[in-house]
Parts: structure tokens; C-alpha cells; sequence
């Protein structure tokens, strides 16, 4: 599996991101649909990559740049066909080692609270992410669960 920084121009990535969207959509109220439309990620504040196997997109991640030292994780999505391979755990490791080379000390992600999202607060559990309450410009949310992870800067 290769994990390489996107400029989004291929059109699987469109077509991926498109998926993500309707899923979200059918999951979540409207106001409580964080999910970045392609346009939206692809602002200067944010690092998008895509995980790939020859020709397959497996997944994609970004990350959007909050302060000097905080960043949120954002559009974390893996290929249905390739769910329980690890991939995402390839992807969110990728992120994280990023993040630290980039001397961020706190990373913060959205996910929902509804039991679809369960296998990615599984995940986020998994690597240190602790439950905490809204950050930059969400709000408290029944449908949503907010989670942070402090990173230690090697110095």
C-alpha cells in the first residue's frame, strides 16, 4: 500500500468523496454533517492523502491545520471492499507521523455518535484519542462525539 499527498484531481477521488458525502448524508442530520465536499478540502489549510494499491483507492485522510499546534483530522474514509484489513490504521499512522514532523502537540477529529461510527471511535480509541467537548467552531452535538490526542514533540 502506497500513502501519497492528493491534489484531488483524479476523478475516483471524486467519485470516493462523493460516496462519503451520501453516506454521511444518510446517516446524519443536516446539522450535524461535518464531511468535506471535495472544494472544501482543498483549501490551503489542509493535507489530503490517499492510500492506494496499484490502481485501487483504499482510503484517504486529511488534515486541517487549526493553530500552530493543532490540527484536526478530517475525511478519514476506507473503501467498503477493503473494511478489517487495517488500512484505516495505515492511514490514521501515516497522519499521525505527519502531524508530529509537523510539530503539531494536539490533533482533534469530529466523528458521529451513532452506532455506524462505532468502528472508527474503535480506532481512534485505539491510538490514544481521549473524548473531549467541541473545538474550534463545532458545538455541542448529541449526534456527534469529539475526541483529542495530545502529541509529545521529540526535541
Amino acid at each position: 500500500m502506497k500513502i501519497k499527498v492528493d491534489d484531488l484531481s483524479d476523478p475516483r477521488i471524486a467519485v470516493f468523496l462523493d460516496e462519503h458525502i451520501a453516506d454521511m448524508k444518510s446517516i446524519s442530520p443536516p446539522e450535524s454533517k461535518h464531511a468535506l465536499d471535495i472544494n472544501s478540502l482543498k483549501k490551503p489549510d489542509i493535507i489530503f492523502w490517499t492510500a492506494w494499491e496499484q490502481e485501487n483507492l483504499l482510503g484517504c485522510g486529511a488534515l486541517k491545520k487549526l493553530s500552530k499546534e493543532h490540527a484536526e483530522i478530517k475525511s478519514m474514509r476506507v473503501c467498503s471492499s477493503f473494511r478489517g484489513k487495517g488500512v484505516a490504521s495505515l492511514i490514521l499512522k501515516h497522519i499521525l507521523n505527519e502531524a508530529t514532523s509537523m510539530g503539531y502537540t494536539r490533533l482533534s477529529l469530529e466523528t458521529g455518535s451513532m452506532p455506524f461510527f462505532a468502528p472508527a471511535r474503535k480506532l481512534y480509541e485505539k491510538f490514544g484519542f481521549l473524548c473531549c467537548g467541541p473545538f474550534s467552531n463545532y458545538k455541542e452535538d448529541p449526534n456527534s462525539v469529539f475526541m483529542t490526542l495530545r502529541i509529545l514533540q521529540n526535541k
